[in-house]
């Protein structure tokens, strides 16, 4: 796990990009040592517009603010929207491979990936599968058990019934006390629907979640940081990598906020998620792009 000592925890917040979360259920489950993984998400690449006039070096500035941490990450997780929407099958796919070249880039052998609405609910998830692999699935990792959930493949916004009896059959397999980290791209929770920041079937999900005692989401898609609590099972969403969105409701439309060209990349960023699995806790650092 990375250590934040007080100064340099004052310089990340003093940027806008520090975060600590603490305070989760403990567990006596043996494990293997505490570790931690970064966290990035909604890229949009592909996306051109004022909201980012440096919309094809944000990501690559990300990939090298991740090369230069002090301590490689044990691994990468990127929550979805790698790519920006097109009705082009053939630019999709370019899109693809040009994102996957630049985060081929990144000095970590272990890189997650998770598809955003913008790279699968056009085809049903085909091209992100071609470039990525499944859209939902499982990995442990040093006493941890990781979900990756798709809510985006299906135009309707929801996981599917198909999904929910895979997600009931893994947890099925799981001790109550076990440590449960789910990462989806949309919140499993009612943010704001009117905006589209929501699952229709999320509460199923988070029902089937609700008796492990040790459970964290980690989320996209809003391009902000925003933290809630449905019960005991804390939800955090990460910040973007292209611009960001309006805090929910505060505006008539879900529009990207401005840029600022004496703050640029403000609101933009990625995260470490330092983890200790003997007491199931997680501290989370929000970090600038650049």
């Amino acid at each position: 796990m990375r250590i934040l000592d007080r100064r340099q925890f004052l310089q990340l917040a003093g940027l806008g990009g520090a975060v600590l979360v603490t305070g989760f259920p403990t567990s006596s489950q043996a494990t293997d040592g505490d570790f931690y993984f970064v966290q990035l998400s909604d890229s949009h690449w592909g996306f051109e517009g004022a909201p980012n006039p440096d919309a094809r070096g944000t990501l690559p500035k990300a990939v090298a603010a991740v090369n230069a941490l002090a301590e490689k990450p044990d691994f990468i997780i990127f929550t979805g929207d790698l790519t920006h929407t097109t009705d082009d099958p053939r630019e999709r796919r370019k899109r693809m491979a040009e994102f996957r070249e630049v985060m081929s880039k990144i000095e970590v052998k272990d890189i997650h990936f998770i598809p955003g609405e913008h790279d699968a609910s056009l085809d049903n998830g085909k091209a992100f599968k071609e470039f990525f692999g499944p859209t939902h699935y499982t990995f442990d990792h040093k006493g941890v058990h990781f979900i990756v959930l798709d809510n985006v493949s299906d135009p309707s916004a929801q996981l599917g019934d198909e999904q929910l009896a895979w997600l009931a059959s893994d947890l099925a397999k799981q001790d109550k006390e076990a440590r449960i980290v789910v990462f989806a791209h949309r919140p499993l929770f009612d943010l704001y629907p009117q905006w589209d920041w929501a699952t229709r079937d999320g509460a199923k999900a988070v029902d089937q979640l609700m008796p492990f005692a040790n459970v964290t989401v980690f989320y996209g898609h809003i391009h902000q940081e925003h933290h809630h609590m449905t019960g005991h099972i804390a939800h955090h969403s990460a910040k973007s990598l292209i611009f960001a969105l309006p805090v929910a409701g505060s505006q008539p439309k879900r529009t990207p906020l401005p840029w600022v060209a004496d703050q640029p990349y403000r609101g933009l960023g990625f995260r470490e998620v330092g983890a200790q699995p003997i007491s199931a806790s997680y501290a989370i650092t929000e970090l600038p792009v650049a």
